[in-house]
């Protein structure tokens, strides 16, 4: 699929604020064609004035399209297609209206049987035509209701608008994080902000905020502000919002329900014509989004008591290496001390966080402070970044970095003079992750064998990391001093 941006700074000599222009009408069209029963096509003209090039479309979701094929990207020379040449070069719609086999009048939509329409419609900004946009109906031999009609009169309204570049309303733009659509509800106001028309998804959304009686006919400012939680105070948002007057979106929201709503005023030049209120029951919704909010709230929580508690066993295993004389055992201890406080750390940096995941640089930096720890004098560093992981791989991956830090620090200088310095190297490509541990000490033994070791670090690296972590590590010697550890892990 072509990009819509190109198009437009490739095809075209428009202004950058035609450009914006366009783009807002693209952006909230998707009404306009829902209300139409009609794809809608959007043709600019090229650079050259050569012809006519399609950089959006969009099809209803009320009803069948009547263009199937993706035409986004597809040129139209000058002389093709007559009713954009026409609807360009004059500024008017150019509509070819079929009823019942017989061009109506004038082009004039006629009520009753209705086989389908083809319109061009210019798009004015400031006072210029800057595009046009085709309408195409499917054919479709039905009797059409009376809310269905109130729809196409909606739409007819809303294209005389971009005809006269009084839509899209930068200010009425759609802010809420789920927009009403047209299927889930739709009002129409008249001049006085009465309901005139309401669709059936409309009034169940009005009845599940608790009104028992008729919408139609009903002053929907008074009805929205008497529904609110606070029906004694006036919502100010909601107030403007369902007089029809000021396009925005409000919230009108009960111990019963929640309901989303979204006004487009309908102006011809300076006539006030009424309003379209864009209705949506976000009830369940917000109920979801209170449910994992609550969710989050508890796991952070449960993070937060479950650090508290391991730092209490790590005071606890602190207090009992001091009540033992044996060098072994209260270095046993010390060790343990130290893994403890590394998923501590994680279980920190986890409690602070919203959501399943957790930065690991953060957990890192800590678990590099724990390290310092063991060897005031030691240069501990971390260099690159791997962002945000998810809890099921930060545990484990903190728990080995922790292992060859410490084990590099308290190790890998014992026969070395140099001055230690131990680096954390993370690299993230995609869903692979790469863990380098080097140091400048003495290197491995020339008997080590990652294969057979015995010692308890060694199996803590190797168990999480092949197990835990489904990755693989190895060690090898670093030139011209030190050693190297790489640990490779292909992420969920």
């Amino acid at each position: 699929m072509v990009e819509r941006g190109r198009l437009l700074a490739d095809r075209t000599d428009l202004r950058p604020r035609d450009r914006d222009h366009l783009r807002a009408l693209i952006a909230d069209w998707t009404l306009v064609a829902d209300l139409a029963f009609a794809d809608l096509v959007l043709w600019v003209p090229t650079w050259n004035q050569t012809g006519f090039t399609s950089v959006a479309q969009v099809r209803p979701a009320t009803g069948p399209t009547a263009v199937p094929d993706d035409v986004v990207g597809r040129f139209v020379a000058k002389g093709r297609r007559s009713e954009l040449d026409r609807a360009y070069a004059s500024g008017k719609m150019v509509r070819r209206a079929v009823v019942d086999g017989q061009p109506s009048p004038g082009g004039k939509r006629v009520a009753g049987r209705y086989r389908g329409a083809d319109e061009a419609i210019p798009v004015m900004s400031q006072g210029k035509v800057i595009a046009v946009i085709a309408r195409h109906a499917a054919t479709r031999d039905v009797h059409r209701g009376a809310l269905e009609e109130a729809y196409l009169r909606s739409a007819d309204d809303l294209l005389d608008m971009i005809a006269t570049g009084q839509f899209p309303l930068p200010e009425g733009l759609a802010t809420t994080d789920s927009p009403p659509r047209v299927g889930d509800g739709l009002i129409r106001l008249d001049q006085q902000g009465t309901v005139a028309v309401a669709s059936p998804n409309a009034i169940s959304a009005f009845h599940r905020l608790g009104l028992a009686a008729d919408l139609v006919g009903a002053n929907l400012t008074a009805t929205a502000t008497r529904l609110s939680r606070t029906p004694g105070l006036v919502d100010e948002a909601v107030a403007l919002v369902a007089g029809g007057r000021s396009p925005g979106s409000a919230q009108v929201e009960n111990d019963d329900a929640t309901v989303t709503l979204r006004s487009i005023p309908l102006r011809r030049g300076e006539e006030y014509l009424g309003a379209l209120v864009l209705v949506r029951d976000v009830t369940d919704l917000r109920r979801q989004e209170k449910a994992l909010l609550t969710k989050d709230s508890t796991i952070r929580e449960i993070h937060h008591r479950v650090k508290n508690n391991l730092q209490t066993v790590a005071a606890l295993l602190r207090l009992q290496a001091r009540r033992i004389d044996e060098p072994a055992g209260r270095a046993a201890l010390a060790e343990a001390v130290r893994r403890v406080g590394a998923i501590a750390v994680v279980h920190e940096t986890l409690s602070q966080q919203e959501g399943e995941e957790a930065d690991f640089d953060e957990v890192a930096d800590r678990v590099i402070g724990l390290t310092r720890e063991l060897a005031v004098d030691a240069q501990v560093e971390r260099v690159g970044s791997a962002g945000l992981l998810s809890a099921d791989v930060v545990t484990p991956l903190a728990m080995v970095i922790a292992e060859l830090l410490s084990n590099a620090v308290q190790h890998g200088f014992a026969e070395s003079t140099r001055k230690p310095r131990v680096t954390l190297q993370l690299a993230r490509n995609g869903r692979r992750l790469t863990v380098e541990v080097t140091d400048n000490g003495a290197g491995l033994p020339p008997d080590f064998d990652p294969g057979v070791g015995n010692g308890l670090g060694l199996k803590i690296v190797k168990t999480l990391v092949t197990e835990e972590l489904s990755g693989a590590v190895s060690w090898e010697p670093r030139r011209p001093a030190g050693t190297r550890v790489v640990i490779d892990v292909l992420l969920p």
